[in-house]
């Protein structure tokens, strides 16, 4: 269905990223990816369906790597016909103890990211005409939990850049979304679960089950290959005429 598209997807050597990336390969996207952590292990699952993938690891907190990763993208792979901002990071503490240091670079990774690269990768998608901008944003983007303002505040702010780029994109084959996922059990969410069985003196199961049932109600985690599924759909002709859509798949999070 991808043929002849390329894919960049930032934050994808592990979790929700690397999924994504996955499932575009497999259908057909030559794909980069971007991120830390096993850079190797993520780049050979994909290279099965994409023989040619290839990494970039740019920080996602400069904003002149974050251009240069776009720019290699269309050099080497042709062009930047698909961009997903996955790249995220997290810390948890009410606002009166947040470090300062955190929030700037929570804002920076998880915000100001996804602005650096749709504004160098929108040129070349308006010269072909054709483009699919997705932003990862989370249920966090749509409701508030305690002691995550940094987190909370970049993903509203990921679904409010999302609605204004659809708008200015609506007349243009580019079409931008956004997806709120509730929990996935990410590494970013495995830490969280950790922390909670060390503090309660419980097993991991056990922390698991709390965590998804103070919000999620459906009790089952939402899987990376749930919300890739989601991304090649909105690559597809099916989703020509969505446009700003803040997508939850979050087990019934935002319904109460």
């Amino acid at each position: 269905m991808l043929s002849g598209k390329t894919a960049l997807v930032t934050g994808s050597t592990s979790g929700i990223g690397l999924g994504i990336a996955l499932a575009l390969a497999q259908n057909g996207a030559r794909v980069m990816l971007n991120g830390f952590g096993d850079v190797e292990g993520a780049l050979a699952q994909v290279r099965r369906h994409d023989p040619k993938a290839v990494h970039d690891g740019a920080d996602m907190s400069r904003p002149e790597q974050i251009e240069a990763m776009v720019r290699r993208c269309e050099a080497d792979l042709g062009a930047c016909d698909i961009l997903v901002n996955n790249a995220g990071i997290q810390h948890v503490a009410p606002i009166h103890e947040f470090p300062a240091e955190r929030w700037d670079a929570i804002i920076a990774i998880n915000l100001s990211s996804a602005f650096h690269s749709m504004r160098a990768a929108l040129p070349g998608m308006h010269g072909r005409n054709w483009g699919r901008i997705i932003n990862v944003a989370s249920v966090h983007g749509l409701v508030a939990s305690t002691n995550k303002s940094a987190y909370v505040a970049a993903k509203h702010g990921i679904v409010g850049l999302t609605k204004v780029a659809a708008l200015e994109n609506a007349t243009t084959g580019v079409t931008v979304n956004a997806i709120c996922p509730g929990w996935v059990l990410t590494p970013l969410v495995q830490k969280q679960v950790d922390a909670r069985a060390a503090a309660q003196h419980i097993d991991n199961e056990a922390a698991k089950r709390e965590l998804l049932a103070e919000k999620q109600p459906s009790l089952q985690f939402t899987t990376p290959e749930q919300l890739a599924a989601l991304a090649v759909f909105l690559c597809s002709p099916a989703a020509d005429n969505i446009r700003g859509a803040a997508i939850n798949v979050d087990g019934g999070w935002v319904a109460q």
